[in-house]
């Protein structure tokens, strides 16, 4: 089941040590992408504050219709995860957790 990402951030002890799918509309030629499995890093449950940038993980994938490469940044911290997908409109990015 695809999750579509909102303002808010994912919650991290739902998806902190899983991996997940992206999927999102490519801004150039408005392809739809899938990703490969992404693992969510585990929040640094010692840092408390907002102004902590947490822990994430970066990848690069390619358009498959007009071979843009996007980088994926998966963002964990005591708030939550949040996906960003560079040159995409958040609103166009949904996950699907896997085991």
């Amino acid at each position: 089941m695809w999750i579509q990402q909102k303002s808010t951030p994912a919650p991290v002890d739902e998806l902190q040590g899983r991996t997940v799918g992206l999927k999102f509309e490519c801004n150039k030629c408005n392809t739809e992408v899938f990703t490969d499995l992404i693992g969510v890093p585990a929040a640094e449950h010692f840092a408390n504050s907002a102004d902590t940038e947490g822990q994430y993980e970066t990848e690069e994938i390619k358009c498959p219709g007009c071979d843009m490469t996007h980088e994926i940044t998966v963002k964990s911290n005591h708030e939550g995860v949040h996906f960003d997908v560079s040159e995409v409109k958040p609103e166009s990015v949904a996950y699907q957790v896997k085991a």
